[in-house]
């Protein structure tokens, strides 16, 4: 497949860079050394999916690509509604009407999917007034929270400015608000650290109510129960 603009993929963090090709990657810092064309990491990567249950499937690079994230296709009324976007841009995947985005860390390859899909892509407005996102095409730019298809999306702020987490049906996508380190939960430090713990207390607040039985982070799946304890001691005590 011919790519339709210059874009090339960063092998440490999986961020795609468009348009240029800049010294050292906008996101995680790596020389340019460390890049590829988009074109090079569809033909050396292709996308492998997990089953969550029978509604979500995890979407992940392989052999494994940079920061190793995780999006999510939900199999709703018919349609197929990503969570955030795989670094890789592969044609053989079902298309997916939407890419709805937790934050602007990990937009992907989306570009390339709403071009050869013509997927419609969601973000929160502040996130899509960010520098690192002035290259990426976004549809619809929300600054409400809202419900759509049964997927309801929460505000909390913090990590980013924008981050939105999500609830389908008993499922919640946390992405990389809450990161599993050495078998510990700690809250993203790449960012304000006072607003995203507000952020985390009022996730808490927002889903304590809530009937949910697994989380889907950026790297793992975790039965809720045992995320929800681990969780509830990080807002806590701070670990």
């Amino acid at each position: 497949m011919k790519m339709l603009e210059e874009q090339y993929v960063c092998l440490k963090c999986g961020y795609n860079v468009i348009n240029f090709y800049p010294e050292l990657c906008p996101f995680c810092g790596a020389p340019n050394d460390n890049f590829i064309t988009a074109e090079e990491g569809t033909r050396k990567y292709r996308i492998v999916s997990s089953k969550v249950n029978d509604k979500i499937i995890r979407l992940i690079s392989y052999p494994s690509l940079g920061l190793k994230h995780s999006a999510y296709c939900l199999k709703v009324e018919g349609k197929n509604i990503w969570i955030d976007c795989p670094s890789i841009f592969s044609k053989d995947l079902e298309p997916m009407d939407k890419i709805i985005f937790t934050h602007n860390h990990f937009l992907g390859a989306s570009n390339l999917y709403r071009s050869y899909y013509t997927a419609f892509i969601w973000i929160h407005k502040k996130d899509s007034e960010h520098p690192l996102t002035a290259h990426h095409p976004f549809d619809k730019k929300f600054e409400q929270e809202f419900k759509i298809m049964g997927i309801q999306a929460f505000h909390i702020d913090g990590h980013t400015p924008g981050f939105t987490i999500y609830i389908f049906e008993k499922t919640l996508f946390i992405c990389d608000y809450v990161l599993l380190r050495n078998q510990k939960f700690i809250l993203n430090p790449y960012g304000p650290s006072k607003p995203t713990m507000e952020g985390a207390k009022e996730l808490n607040n927002f889903i304590k109510n809530k009937d949910i039985n697994e989380v889907c982070g950026f790297n793992y799946v975790m039965d809720y129960q045992k995320w929800e304890t681990r969780f509830l001691k990080l807002i806590s005590y701070g670990y």
